[in-house]
């Protein structure tokens, strides 16, 4: 089976955030949040692996986006968790890291398949 770094990738944040979301919960802190959090860093590598099994560039291009986004709203998320003193600089920063990186990924496939779907 081909290897897929991005799938790879998101599937381990999904791993940290859940980790993350049991955390909270655990601590009984930022209730809320933990709920935002865990759909929409689980959400990125869902949304990876099935635009895999797009019907078309452009339906695999749409899913892209959609992790692109759900990336995003994970960055948020965790930037607030730190900024509430709910989680430490060092959780923060590795967790922004590793998010950051699957974006920067993101991106870069979504702009290849816009060339190859040219």
């Amino acid at each position: 089976m081909k290897e897929n770094i991005l799938i790879d990738k998101s599937i381990a944040f999904a791993a940290r955030i859940v980790n993350l979301h049991d955390f909270l919960i655990k601590n009984k802190r930022g209730l809320t949040i933990a709920k935002q959090v865990i759909r929409s860093g689980t959400s990125i590598g869902a949304n990876i692996n099935e635009a895999n099994y797009g019907q078309s560039p452009a339906d695999f291009i749409s899913k892209m986006h959609i992790a692109l986004k759900e990336t995003a709203e994970t960055e948020y998320w965790i930037k607030l968790l730190y900024m509430s003193k709910y989680i430490d600089d060092k959780m923060s920063s590795s967790l922004l890291d590793d998010c950051l990186e699957i974006k920067r990924i993101l991106v870069a496939s979504i702009n290849t398949a816009k060339e190859n779907n040219k």
